[in-house]
């Protein structure tokens, strides 16, 4: 069976590239939104395995919307895609039950053992 995940960034590029990315290993079902309004609204409806998400972005920035999702589920299984330079703000979000971050630039590998090692059975970082 697939794992659903949930792609949002605010750049339809960086979704597309993740997305590419995930769909060469044909194990994932992909779905996207480009902003933490839709993030949070597609999570309650859909509910995901994991969560790509953007920090920085318009409506509800990634780390209210992470937030949010994981008061609303605090199994919820989120990655974090960021710029250098966002070090403080990734600190809150690992301290709020992120599973892991992506630095842009990023590789493939690194896209691809984030995503595994999040979907692993036991979640840990």
């Amino acid at each position: 069976m697939k794992h659903v995940v949930l792609v949002v960034d605010d750049a339809r590029i960086m979704r597309n590239i993740i997305k590419k990315t995930l769909m060469e290993s044909q194990k994932y079902n992909l779905l996207e939104a480009s902003d933490g309004e839709d993030a949070i609204e597609m999570y309650k409806k859909i509910k995901p395995d994991l969560v790509t998400m953007d920090i920085t972005m318009d409506n509800k920035n990634g780390v209210d919307a992470a937030r949010e999702i994981l008061d609303y589920d605090a199994r919820a299984k989120i990655i974090m895609v960021t710029a250098l330079g966002q070090e403080k703000l990734l600190s809150e979000c690992v301290q709020m039950g992120i599973k892991d971050y992506i630095v842009k630039p990023f590789t493939k590998e690194r896209i691809l053992s984030a995503v595994a090692k999040a979907l692993d059975n036991n979640g840990k970082k």
